[in-house]
């Protein structure tokens, strides 16, 4: 989101912004502030760890709903593949505890493969998250709103709909700023973490006093068909890769070091070990109460012998057995379902720190357009927001926010940026033990204790390089076919366009580069205003010009008829003014060319002198005006420049509407700004129309 600026060069204060901008996102913040809105560890957990922690509210569901695909017996595998993707979670959080203390920059994945191996690796890094971002924004909110409809059925039709809108809200929080975020989403995360703790709990001292609970479905059953050995296990490893999406969001607290307070590698590692922690403790027992309470979850709810999947909706793994435990209609069920779609939704968020910042990332590295660099008057990378914002809710349309088609486009990018990450971290741990090895044969007193935490890492990350590189085969093989392929699609695409964006800016810089054949003192210099018909905009322009002492100065009217051009004399002989005016004829009613080869003649006699075209624009107030205004001289400006040695001046004016904008109409009269006095509407010397226009009906 640019920035504004007000006539005389300031940013706007708050009085100054558009009215409509501060109501969605207050007002703008000074630089100086950006440390007052870095996070303590309180507030970053909410912030970048709803993605992770709520994952753990569908994960369980689709991995039961894949083994329920062979039948109710394939859920004794459930133990086995859960604590499969407990063990990969451990493993992944310890991995990146040590990427955030060696590159704690907030690069994350991309600055570590692109560094350490890299490129190419790089870019396919960055290209696989910012994918996997928006398909967070995109699951996480259809999973949200299907949980809402798990509580509300009649509001199944508007499912699209309300998905979309709760995007926009979304953006519109994130676009607020991070400090106003993390209050926002603080208190349903907490909320949630919470109230599915004590359901857990509640649900084992129920189960352990011989009541346990039982879900709506348990009397459910499905049809089964004979497989082969091979079929069995490539059910098995296409629900442990569903389940895995449990590990989604680790990644953005070390994309997220920048935002924490300081000690920032501390507090990241902190709260990474405390998202690691929560998320292993609430899949865990959520897998554990749907397995107790006989959670039948199919991915077609007619495939549910029993269920009349004509007038219901199928609840979701945690509506059941949050009714299960304490009733359909109980109000601790309805905080439960509440808090979950609530941090759902808000789970996004993580997606809305980190797509942004990592844009900011390869902006600054030349791999991404420079605007998504700019932070926006919260002091958040609001561009990058925005574009995450747009794309998600495309992404939500097209699939209809049906969680079990997205899932199947989701974690393969986040698990392409987990391998090359850890594979990078390897690489790293390799480099520094090297280097360590030299020291300590120069005896250098710290190298043992670093040589020992070098190999203590190179260790953890080998493993976690092992493990995510054998979980992305196993949710390449098995979640191919199903969609994923579209995401092996989109990845090379993005990165063939990073590699361009980058070519280009490295070709820019190139040309652009001093060097000592620059030479300066260009003889002659010419201003040339244009004029279509002799207006007070005109006479600024004029004013202008002559204000700046250019050699010579001369007014140029293109005129595209006799009676026009005659029109335009007498005009500029009756009121005097103080340049000689130019008439070009241009019978075939062109403007720039006319006026270029006018440029070339005078050079031809003068000499190579320098020309600057004074053009008058209107600023306006409505976006509707920029339709009826300025279409001439824009493109008239835009031909002029691709003339060696012409520069174009655009000459403000503002039209009365500009209040609108700027919250002021009054205009000086020519140089009278300048020479010190300042402009009164209501004074003598002002001509009456001026007067009555400016102060308006």
């Amino acid at each position: 989101m640019s920035r504004a600026v007000t006539t005389d060069g300031r940013e706007p204060g708050p009085a100054e912004s558009p009215i409509a901008k501060r109501i969605l996102i207050g007002d703008p913040l000074s630089s100086e502030a950006a440390d007052e809105h870095l996070l303590p560890k309180r507030m970053a957990l909410p912030i970048f760890a709803s993605d992770a922690l709520s994952s753990v509210a569908y994960a369980p569901q689709e991995m039961l709903l894949i083994l329920m695909t062979g039948g109710l017996a394939f859920l004794a595998f459930s133990p086995l593949v859960a604590g499969a993707v407990i063990l990969v979670l451990l493993v992944v959080v310890l991995s990146y505890r040590q990427l955030i203390k060696a590159y704690p920059s907030g690069g994350g994945d991309y600055e570590v493969a692109r560094k350490n191996i890299g490129e190419i690796p790089g870019v396919v890094v960055a290209s696989a998250l910012l994918v996997d971002y928006v398909l967070t924004v995109a699951v996480s909110v259809s999973s949200g709103v299907d949980n809402l409809i798990s509580a509300l059925p009649f509001l199944n039709g508007l499912r699209v709909e309300m998905a979309v809108v709760f995007v926009i809200l979304i953006v519109v929080v994130n676009l607020r700023g991070v400090r106003e975020a993390s209050l926002f989403f603080a208190i349903p995360t907490y909320i949630f973490i919470g109230s599915v703790a004590v359901m857990v709990v509640v649900g084992l001292i129920q189960t352990f006093l011989g009541n346990p609970p039982v879900a709506s479905s348990a009397d459910y059953t499905v049809q089964t068909e004979d497989m082969t050995q091979a079929a069995v296990i490539l059910l098995v490893l296409r629900a442990f890769s569903s389940g895995c999406s449990a590990l989604t969001g680790v990644e953005a607290v070390a994309n997220g070091v920048p935002a924490f307070r300081l000690p920032k590698v501390r507090n990241a590692r902190a709260t990474l070990a405390l998202v690691g922690g929560i998320a292993i403790v609430l899949f865990t027992g959520l897998t554990a109460l749907a397995l107790i309470s006989k959670v039948h979850y199919a991915e077609n709810p007619c495939d549910l012998i029993g269920f009349d999947c004509a007038t219901q909706v199928q609840p979701s793994l945690i509506a059941q057995v949050a009714a299960g435990i304490f009733g359909g209609n109980s109000i601790p069920f309805f905080v439960i379902q509440a808090a979950t779609a609530a941090v759902l939704l808000l789970a996004a968020n993580t997606a809305f720190n980190g797509f942004p910042l990592l844009g900011a990332v390869l902006a600054r590295d030349g791999y991404a357009p420079k605007a998504l660099n700019t932070r926006g008057d919260r002091l958040v990378f609001s561009n990058g927001m925005i574009i995450l914002g747009i794309v998600a809710m495309g992404v939500i349309v097209i699939y209809q926010a049906n969680v079990t088609s997205l899932i199947q486009l989701y974690i393969i990018g986040v698990f392409v940026s987990f391998s090359l990450g850890q594979i990078g971290m390897i690489r790293h741990w390799r480099r520094l033990l090297r280097e360590t090895t030299r020291a300590e044969g120069r005896r250098d007193p710290k190298s043992g204790a670093e040589r020992r935490g070098a190999i203590r890492s190179l260790t953890i990350n080998s493993i976690g390089a092992a493990m995510t590189v054998s979980v992305l085969v196993i949710v390449t093989i098995t979640k191919f076919t199903h969609g994923a392929y579209l995401v092996f699609i989109a990845i090379p695409v993005l990165a063939t366009l990073m590699v361009g964006v980058h070519r280009y800016y490295r070709d820019v810089e190139h040309e652009i580069q001093m060097d000592d054949d620059v030479h300066f003192g260009a003889a002659g210099d010419m201003a040339l205003i244009l004029v279509n018909r002799l207006q007070k905009p005109v006479a600024k322009a004029i004013d202008y010009a002559l204000a700046a002492r250019h050699d010579k100065t001369v007014a140029i009217h293109v005129a595209v008829t006799k009676e026009e051009a005659e029109s335009i004399q007498k005009e500029w002989e009756a009121h005097r003014m103080p340049i000689p005016l130019t008439i070009i004829e241009s019978p075939y009613r062109t403007y720039a060319g006319p006026v270029a080869d006018f440029i070339k003649q005078y050079r031809e006699k003068h000499g190579s002198s320098v020309i600057t075209v004074y053009l008058p624009q209107y600023i306006v107030g409505h976006w509707w005006e920029s339709l009826l205004h300025n279409r001439r001289a824009r493109r008239i400006g835009q031909q002029l420049m691709l003339i060696h040695g012409v520069t174009i001046t655009l000459v403000p004016w503002l039209l009365d509407s500009s209040e609108l904008i700027y919250g002021r109409r009054s205009r000086p009269l020519p140089g009278q700004e300048r020479a010190g006095r300042p402009f009164d509407p209501t004074a003598e010397n002002v001509p009456t129309a001026q007067r009555s226009s400016l102060e308006g009906p």
